[in-house]
C-alpha cells in the first residue's frame, strides 16, 4: 500500500519496495491520458481533471505528496513581483509582470517585516494549517500527506525583494542585511510556532537557500544568520513529535550538515545536490527524496533514463527512507514515452 510504504520510508523502517512521487507529473496532460486512458487536456473541465488525476495516481502511485500552506499570503501587503516563464501546459502560468516596491538597496536594507505585515494571528493559522492538512489527506488519501511553509528565510526574502534587489542589498551592506535576515526571521517565527501547535505528523520546510552551482551569498552569512535561525523554527516542530522534511532546489551540497544539525528528518535534493554524500553520511539516520535528473528525461534515450533511474536506486536502495523523484519536475513539455520509460525503469528496479 503506497501510505504504508511512505510511512515507513519516513519512518526508516525500509519498506520492501523504493517508495516515490513526482512534481507536475500530474498536469502533464498527455501523459495523463496515455497512462489512464481518459482524453484530458489544459481544455478540459475540472471534473474532468479531477477524475484523471485520480486514475494517475492509482497507476503511479505517488506514495508521498510534497504541499505547502504559507507562501505569498502574508507577504501581500508588499512584495516584488518577478513575473513567471512558461512552465504549465498551455503556458497557463506565464506572467510579464515585474515590478518591485523598492527603489533603492537602501530601502530594502531599511525594511520591517514585523512592522509592515504585523504579526502572525497563530491560531488562525493553526487552524489554516489543519484544515489544510485534511484538506489533502482527503483529496491524496493513498500517500502520506503534510503542510507546511515555503517562504521560511531565503525564498521569504527573494520573494519580498526579488532577486536583483535582494542581492543589491546583500552586497551594498553585509552587515545590514544580516540584521535585515534577523527580522525576517524574528517575523516568521510565529507561522513556526502556529504550525507546531497543528495536530499533524508531517510538515514541509521549503527554502531555495542556493543556485544550481551552490551559495549565492558568503556561507558565512548562512550559518550567522540562516542555519540558527532554522534550529529556532525546528525545535517546536520537534518538540511536538512531527517529522520534518525540509526542500532546497538548487546545489546545497555544501549545507546538508548544517540542515541535519538544525533538525531536519528528511531532504528533498534536486540532481545537482549530491545525493551520495547524504546516503553515505545520513542514510540510515535521515530518509531523502530525488535526485532523477529531468534533463534526462527531456531529451535522454530509453536506455539513458534506465541508466539515470539504476544510478538512483543504486545509491538509496540500501537506505531505509529513500523515495525515488525527478528533480525538479515532470514538465508538460517532457515527452510522453520518455516519462513511461521512467517508470517501466521504476518499477523493474524499485523492488529491494
Amino acid at each position: 500500500m503506497s501510505y504504508i510504504d511512505g510511512l515507513l520510508a519516513l519512518k526508516l523502517q525500509m519498506p520492501a519496495r523504493v517508495p516515490r512521487t513526482e512534481y507536475s507529473a500530474e498536469s502533464h496532460w498527455e501523459l495523463l491520458t496515455a497512462v489512464t486512458g481518459i482524453a484530458v487536456s489544459e481544455a478540459s473541465p475540472a471534473d474532468i481533471k479531477e477524475r484523471a488525476r485520480r486514475a494517475f495516481f492509482k497507476a503511479w502511485p505517488y506514495d508521498f505528496f510534497w504541499s505547502v500552506l504559507v507562501h505569498r499570503q502574508p507577504l501581500e501587503k508588499m512584495h516584488t513581483s518577478m513575473g513567471h516563464a512558461e512552465y504549465a501546459a498551455g503556458g497557463v502560468d506565464r506572467d510579464d509582470q515585474v515590478a518591485c516596491p523598492f527603489a533603492t538597496p537602501e530601502d530594502a536594507l531599511a525594511f520591517d517585516p514585523m512592522a509592515t505585515y504585523g504579526p502572525c494571528d497563530q491560531a488562525a493559522w493553526t487552524r489554516a494549517f489543519e484544515a489544510h492538512y485534511h484538506a489533502n489527506c482527503a483529496a491524496n488519501p493513498d500517500g502520506v500527506n503534510m503542510t507546511g511553509i515555503y517562504i521560511t528565510c531565503v525564498s521569504g526574502l527573494i520573494e519580498i525583494f526579488g532577486w536583483d534587489m535582494l542581492l543589491l542589498a546583500a552586497g551594498t551592506d553585509p552587515a545590514a542585511f544580516g540584521r535585515l535576515t534577523d527580522r525576517y526571521n524574528a517575523w516568521i517565527q510565529g507561522y513556526f510556532d502556529a504550525l507546531a501547535a497543528v495536530d499533524v505528523p508531517v510538515v514541509m520546510v521549503h527554502d531555495d537557500i542556493v543556485w544550481t552551482s551552490g551559495p549565492f551569498i558568503a556561507p558565512a552569512w548562512y550559518r550567522e544568520h540562516v542555519f540558527p535561525a532554522y534550529q529556532r523554527f525546528f525545535q517546536p516542530l520537534r518538540d511536538s513529535g512531527k517529522t520534518i522534511v525540509y526542500t532546497s532546489d538548487g546545489n546545497y551540497s555544501m549545507f546538508i550538515d548544517d540542515v541535519v544539525a538544525a533538525g531536519a528528518h528528511a531532504l528533498v535534493l534536486e540532481p545537482c545536490t549530491d545525493m551520495q554524500h547524504i546516503a553515505d553520511k545520513y542514510g540510515k539516520t535521515h530518509a531523502f527524496i530525488g535526485n532523477a535528473d529531468t534533463r534526462i528525461l527531456l531529451g535522454g534515450t530509453k536506455t539513458e533514463i534506465y541508466s539515470e533511474v539504476a544510478r538512483c536506486m543504486a545509491i538509496g536502495k540500501a537506505c531505509p527512507g529513500y523515495f525515488l523523484a525527478v528533480g525538479n519536475h515532470i514538465p508538460a513539455n517532457t515527452p510522453v514515452q520518455n516519462a513511461l520509460w521512467y517508470n517501466e525503469a521504476y518499477e523493474k528496479l524499485s523492488r529491494r
